[in-house]
């Protein structure tokens, strides 16, 4: 597990948490790409969005080996969203907005996304 205070200058110590993971689980480049994106989306919207860059709030990371995929789990301190509130970053009115597409890098580059905790929780999930 990884506990970072809510300071965007924390999602720099995504990037050496992941890279214990692929030497842990001798993950290939492909997958070690798509886990430090959505970790860093995950982790960003946490600290930004969900604790609002307050410094006394946690963003939690933790990680699950389970029988064929990992499973990483970023949980903040926040009020928690609507998923289905989140505008859809392919409309065309969304297209050239800056923002807006980490939930969806998040569904494209894991093999699955889900929502807990009222949306404070995001879990995704990678076939190893």
């Amino acid at each position: 597990m990884l506990k970072l205070s809510s300071n965007p200058r924390n999602i720099a110590l995504v990037e050496s948490f992941v890279e214990r993971i692929v030497k842990q689980y001798q993950l290939n480049q492909d997958l070690y790409g798509n886990i430090l994106i959505t970790l860093t989306e995950a982790v960003n919207n946490a600290i930004i969005h969900g604790n609002r860059k307050d410094e006394s709030k946690t963003v939690q990371i933790q990680l699950r080996k389970l029988s064929n995929c990992l499973a990483i789990r970023v949980t903040d301190e926040g009020r928690g969203f609507d998923i289905g509130e989140i505008p859809d970053p392919t409309a065309p009115e969304n297209l050239l907005k800056v923002g807006g597409r980490g939930v969806f890098l998040m569904q494209q580059l894991s093999d699955a996304v889900e929502f807990h905790n009222e949306g404070r929780t995001v879990e995704m999930q990678f076939n190893i």
